[in-house]
């Protein structure tokens, strides 16, 4: 495995405004699919959902927080997905376009509430989920509410699992990502396991993979990796490559949280540091860090076959993900292009 000195490529790093190498005045488009809902996070650290003394809202959704990631780094984003048409709806129908993505492909729902979910982060470390949605208004976008032009304007089509899980939802995810597929569109993948949203452990895996092998990249965790195999060792990268690498994809990233990541292709393989950081709120970093990627991916979709420019983009979402644990919430904390490359500087003097 490659393991350079993180120094070297901190100091390397050399993304143009557009973060990779794009000729000025053209951005490519990421176009995000799936899941966008409101957060209730406790006002105080380290207590479950039953001890917290009270709650504060937060826009949320994996998906979306890609989509605004992208945004707010400098780059081009739009969302695709449903929310209702109630006053949350339309606050995070309002956040997406505050945040300069492309909300045109939202849709709203008259019947069904927009997604709530009550999430914390328990002293013992672990992440506690509970959900309001049955059904709740993003599993409710159907085929016929796509917008297929906006999804042939991509340059990658981003998409986790959660929108795998229901009808109508599942069959118009299974769509898009044919339309996509059918136009030549990177096809980027968050699985983002939330095991209490499955019906069982077993309909989770058949579901997260079912699409698994379309992917041209995919982003997953340590956790992921044991559910999926059950139970193998998430670090072997025997594991990595016989059981979750395919022969389309392109790359597959396993995040390591404050370690940093590991990084798999047909050529090469290797490990990236993380950026060292006083974590405060731990909600949205994945989200970050699959952001920056997509980022740098739409960009400079040579990076996949080049390592050092691989692994100067991975040192830079490292970066990007850190720096959302150091604030509260997932979009609020969401870091501007400049403000990653002032960490990546501090962190290489």
């Amino acid at each position: 495995m490659a393991e350079n000195p993180i120094s070297g490529d901190l100091n390397s790093l050399s993304l143009n405004e557009n973060g990779g190498s794009v000729e000025a005045g053209h951005l490519p488009l990421v176009v995000c699919f799936g899941e966008m809902l409101i957060d209730f996070v406790p006002t105080v650290g380290g207590v479950s959902l039953a001890e917290a003394p009270s709650f504060k809202k937060a826009p949320g959704g994996a998906p979306a927080n890609v989509a605004v990631c992208i945004a707010k780094l400098g780059g081009s984003a739009a969302f695709i997905g449903k929310v209702g048409n109630d006053e949350f709806g339309h606050m995070l129908a309002d956040t997406l376009k505050e945040n300069k993505v492309d909300n045109s492909g939202v849709r709203f729902d008259h019947n069904a509430r927009t997604a709530l979910a009550f999430v914390t982060l328990r002293a013992d470390g672990e992440r506690e989920f509970m959900f309001y949605r049955n059904p709740s208004a993003d599993m409710l976008l159907h085929e016929s509410e796509l917008d297929t032009h906006l999804i042939k304007k991509a340059t990658i089509f981003h998409y986790g699992s959660i929108s795998l899980i229901e009808e109508p939802c599942k069959s118009t995810h299974l769509a898009a990502m044919g339309i996509a597929k059918n136009a030549g569109i990177l096809l980027s993948y968050d699985p983002n396991l939330r095991l209490a949203l499955w019906p069982s452990e077993d309909s989770a895996r058949e579901g997260i993979m079912s699409v698994w092998d379309q992917a041209d990249f995919i982003k997953i965790s340590e956790e992921e990796i044991s559910f999926l195999t059950e139970g193998d060792d998430p670090q072997d990268d025997d594991v990595v490559m016989t059981k979750l690498f395919h022969p389309n994809l392109r790359l597959l990233l396993v995040s390591e949280g404050k370690a940093g990541c590991r990084y798999y292709t047909k050529k090469f393989k290797g490990r990236v540091p993380g950026v060292k950081v006083k974590s405060v709120d731990t909600t949205g970093a994945g989200d970050a860090f699959t952001g920056a990627v997509l980022f740098c991916l739409a960009s400079d979709v040579n990076l996949l076959e080049d390592e050092e420019k691989l692994r100067e983009a991975l040192v830079f979402a490292n970066a990007c993900g850190a720096l959302t644990v150091t604030k509260n919430g997932a979009i609020p904390a969401l870091p501007t292009k400049e403000e990653v490359e002032q960490i990546i500087g501090k962190a290489s003097e």
